[in-house]
Parts: structure tokens; C-alpha cells; sequence
């Protein structure tokens, strides 16, 4: 049962979560309300708390980074890497964030739905 109202989008961008410093962060999908980061090292993330997450699309995309304030939704941890659920409270380069996801919307359409994803909503997760 699909509970998400945008549709997820796959991306192909790094990320940068304010207080993570090791290993690497990427962004994994992303709609105008919500995005899923994955973590390759442990990070100390706390539910329900506002991040700032720097956002540096793939170069296909020609988009420069920008920047998202967004509250952590979920969190599965699993050994010394992770992802997060978070919810987009705001951003602002908001025009760049706009056209990351149109980007990512064209690419999806072109891919035939081969890029896109409609991951079914988790639950609060820690």
C-alpha cells in the first residue's frame, strides 16, 4: 500500500549532513517532500531533529549544490552504516532543489521508469 504522496525519485548525488564527517553520504532518492541518505560510516543521528543537508547533484545534471534543512523521519542502522528518512522542512536554494528534481523527474521519464521509485512509507524507525 503506497502511502507517499510524491513520487521518490533515484538520485545519483553526494550529500553532506551537518555533524557526519566520516565515510561517505549519498543521497539515495528524493521528492519536493522527503529524501533517504545513506550513511557508509556509523553517524550519531538523532530522531526527530533538524539537519542541514548539503546536496551535490551528479555533474549529468548541471545543477550546483545547494541546501536542504530537513528532520530526520527514520533511522535504520545496520553495523557501522545506516540510512535516514527525512522529511524537507525547507530549502534555500529552493530553485535549484526545484530543478534537481525536475531533472530527475525527465530522467525518470526517459528511462522508461527505470530511475524512479515509490518506496511505500516507513514507520518511525530508531
Amino acid at each position: 500500500m503506497e502511502l507517499r504522496k510524491n513520487i521518490r525519485y533515484r538520485s545519483l548525488a553526494k550529500a553532506r549532513i551537518d555533524g557526519v564527517t566520516e565515510g561517505e553520504t549519498l543521497l539515495k532518492d528524493i521528492s519536493i517532500t522527503g529524501c533517504r541518505v545513506e550513511c557508509t560510516s556509523y553517524s550519531e543521528i538523532t530522531p526527530h531533529t533538524r539537519y542541514r543537508i548539503e546536496i551535490i547533484p551528479e555533474d549529468p545534471a548541471n545543477i550546483g549544490m545547494f541546501e536542504l534543512w530537513a528532520e530526520t523521519s527514520w533511522i535504520r542502522i545496520e553495523g557501522y552504516s545506516g540510512e535516514i528518512g527525512f522529511l524537507i522542512v525547507e530549502s534555500p536554494k529552493k530553485r535549484q532543489f526545484e530543478r534537481y528534481v525536475d531533472y530527475l523527474a525527465w530522467r525518470y521519464a526517459q528511462g522508461s521508469g527505470k530511475t524512479g521509485s515509490t518506496y511505500p512509507k516507513i514507520p518511525n524507525e530508531v
